[in-house]
């Protein structure tokens, strides 16, 4: 694939892959993206996954054809592209290695060695010149690792950017960026937004026309669109108006509880009503939806005295990637003695700006009336 005239894709896509980092389902594989600048001097950018090393190699001699690579420039040492570092240097024993101190370190902990006699160490706003081509690099500790750079190429108005603006899937397969990258940015930058926030403003100082991530497509239209997003998403804003609602149920009583306030959420106007059964749905998929919303609704049983444990696992993965500035409600059931409101509100207490509903409905072990006309108030609050 050609970027620009210059600039080569050499990555590959994984289909056999099922969790992605041991979590993430992706049923669209994973792409894992490696480019080339061919210039007087010559620059790889980033190796691919341990089990496509032959398969990369391969790819990067069909563009080098007869030439040799000087430097393989390392943005981000996690194995997914990082893996093939050892043996890009010995195949190209001449090649220097260009990186940031923190990846050196980390260098030396994956391979044993760090390549001290062939070392380029970066910082932020150091540059190296390939000829045309001039890099600057721009470090990005904690996006979403702290050894992270990304480089600009101002000749062709490049920003190859690391783990920023990737998303799941395999680059063979079409299918929707907003969806992935958003399920991919909540659930692996999603912490970091002040850290996301901070390149973003290193990279609005920049002309940038092409955005090439490590993982998924290469980006060269609309980049408002992509950049807009990162914002949102970075600055835990509101993407999309609307009510999530999360529960779980054991037999069937909060759910019809749910069902019901889904209606009744719809009847009172509501633009969009996104319904999440814990125990059955992608879990990522579900954390990824109480981040795009503006309103979310936790809905459980009390259990061992604490709450279902599908839900206390939902909230652990909100609070872990710094969940804030929602309005929230919550719907509580229990036989004899319903605490899941307060259990939930306690998991809740350090998230940011959340603004809590003034109803709560609380259900003991079966819908009554006096359920139904709290549920009414919950739906007429949160639409």
């Amino acid at each position: 694939m050609e970027i620009t005239k210059d600039i080569k894709y050499v990555g590959v896509n994984d289909h056999d892959i099922d969790l992605f980092e041991g979590q993430y389902i992706v049923e669209n594989g994973m792409a894992y993206n490696s480019y080339v600048i061919m210039d007087d001097k010559i620059a790889v950018f980033d190796t691919v996954d341990a089990r496509f090393g032959k398969e990369w190699l391969h790819n990067l001699e069909d563009v080098l054809k007869d030439r040799k690579p000087d430097y393989l420039i390392v943005q981000h040492m996690e194995p997914d592209h990082s893996a093939n570092i050892a043996l890009f240097m010995e195949t190209y024993p001449e090649a220097q290695i260009v990186a940031s101190a923190v990846a050196f370190n980390m260098m030396k902990q994956f391979f044993g060695t760090n390549f001290p006699d062939r070392q380029v160490m970066v910082s932020e706003g150091s540059t190296l010149s390939l000829g045309t081509h001039n890099l600057t690099f721009v470090t990005a500790p904690m996006v979403h690792w702290p050894e992270v750079i990304v480089t600009y190429d101002s000749t062709d108005k490049v920003l190859f950017s690391a783990d920023a603006f990737g998303k799941f899937g395999a680059l063979d397969v079409e299918e929707d960026w907003a969806c992935e990258a958003r399920r991919y940015y909540i659930g692996i930058v999603g912490k970091y937004g002040v850290q996301v926030q901070a390149l973003l403003k290193k990279a609005a100082a920049l002309d940038i026309q092409t955005i090439c991530p490590l993982h998924g497509p290469v980006l060269t239209e609309n980049l408002g669109y992509y950049l807009g997003l990162y914002q949102t998403w970075s600055s835990y804003g509101v993407e999309t108006p609307g009510v999530m609602i999360a529960y779980t149920s054991v037999y069937g009583h909060t759910k019809a509880a749910v069902e019901l306030l889904a209606d009744k959420l719809r009847e009172a106007g509501c633009p969009k009503v996104v319904v999440n059964d814990l125990a059955r749905c992608d879990m990522a998929e579900a954390v990824e939806d109480a981040f795009r919303y503006g309103k979310i609704i936790f809905a459980t049983t009390t259990y061992n005295t604490e709450i279902f444990p599908f839900m206390h696992e939902f909230i652990c993965h909100l609070t872990e990637r710094n969940f804030q500035n929602r309005k929230v409600a919550f719907v509580e059931n229990g036989s004899w003695v319903p605490a899941a409101a307060k259990v939930m509100k306690k998991m809740l207490e350090n998230c940011k700006n959340l603004t809590y509903a003034d109803t709560t409905v609380t259900i003991k072990s079966a819908m009554n009336d006096a359920n139904i006309a709290q549920i009414e108030a919950l739906a007429k609050e949160m639409a």
